[in-house]
């Protein structure tokens, strides 16, 4: 196991910056999970990890090496890839012992790290069976097996679930999540799936147009987003945006509505950004005076919940409610804000505002 380092990396093709200079330091053993839509520069920051991409700028140092020069081969890392990369041709049990018998490994010494990977993955059954056997589940199984069986320092995962089907990846998320628990090897994982970011890492890196906008436990990128692009990204619905105007205490919306800031909050008197998680706002309980009206124009139920799609002062939003509360299209219901779980943002920047007194 190691420790990974980058230090203002950097990535140019040409005259087009694709990574504008990141510096993280992930620790032995921990589960760093890079999360963003496609062209953010998270599969090109771990190929770069990888030895795949030339750096253009800064170090990177896995272990005490710096590795900017080190060949894949050399770097001590095992990378399982989003087609799995299997050879159609080979059984299960030749496609995880392949790379340990070209280093010339003794068959033993083979056997065992096999054997003890198939159990680790529940691969036992069908180490004689070809790729075409087996499902897309089992196949990104035998790929990770391929890299455990390696031992390396650091595992590399490239968006390994996403040729699964729903059922499939929730399934497989679990099992990378106990695999890391029984190995506790360091581990960077790319996906664009906030849900699959948010379950697995310990840390997330949340990448914005080639820089990394946060880093943090998942609670803390979700609970206390650094932009409004990380407020918007992370969570499922997205966070709520509306604009207002704070003048001492009170923060105005269109159409003439106030909502009180939270105890504690000094901000100078301007234009800002408001967010609101859909979980932090509830229907008005009877008797009640709520802050603001919505209105619904769909209602979207999901079983559990229902979500309530519509606009506050001609805003749009989305309202997270049970099911059972009975709203539907083109109702407008009151609303109550969790007025202590605002969010504050600069209006041009989008940089979180700090807020405490």
């Amino acid at each position: 196991m190691a420790k990974v380092t980058l230090k203002s990396v950097k990535k140019n093709y040409g005259p087009v910056k694709a990574i504008h200079g990141v510096d993280m330091e992930i620790k032995d053993g921990e589960f760093i999970v890079i999360v963003g839509p496609s062209g953010c520069g998270k599969s090109t920051l771990l190929r770069m990890i990888a030895g795949l991409e030339a750096i253009t700028e800064g170090d990177i140092h896995i272990g005490d090496r710096v590795v900017n020069n080190i060949e894949p081969a050399e770097r001590d890392i095992a990378m399982v890839f989003q087609n799995y990369a299997l050879y159609p041709h080979m059984s299960v049990y030749e496609n995880m012992s392949y790379g340990l018998r070209i280093r010339g490994m003794s068959k033993h010494d083979i056997e065992k790290r096999v054997q003890r990977a198939a159990e680790i993955l529940q691969l036992q059954p069908y180490l004689q069976r070809k790729p075409r056997e087996l499902s897309g589940g089992q196949r990104q199984r035998v790929a990770m097996g391929r890299a455990i069986v390696r031992e390396p320092s650091v595992f590399l995962f490239d968006e390994p679930l996403s040729n699964l089907d729903a059922k499939l990846r929730v399934q497989m998320r679990l099992e990378i999540k106990r695999l890391h628990q029984q190995l506790g090897v360091t581990s960077i994982y790319v996906t664009h799936d906030q849900v699959e970011a948010m379950t697995l890492a310990d840390r997330l890196v949340v990448m914005n147009q080639g820089r990394a906008d946060q880093i943090g436990s998942p609670q803390e990128v979700y609970n206390h987003p650094a932009t409004t692009y990380v407020g918007g990204f992370i969570g499922s619905p997205a966070m709520n945006f509306i604009k207002c105007r704070i003048e001492g205490s009170q923060a105005k919306l269109a159409d003439a509505v106030i909502l009180p800031l939270p105890e504690g909050w000094s901000v100078p008197t301007g234009d800002y950004t408001l967010g609101i998680r859909p979980e932090n706002l509830r229907i008005a309980r009877a008797g009640e005076t709520p802050h603001v009206m919505l209105d619904v124009d769909v209602a979207e139920e999901l079983g559990a919940d229902t979500l309530l799609h519509g606009k506050i002062s001609g805003e749009e939003i989305v309202v997270r409610v049970p099911s059972h509360a009975g709203f539907h299209d083109h109702s407008r219901p009151g609303l109550v804000v969790d007025i202590a779980r605002l969010h504050l943002f600069d209006r041009e920047s989008g940089l979180r505002i700090a807020t405490p007194a």
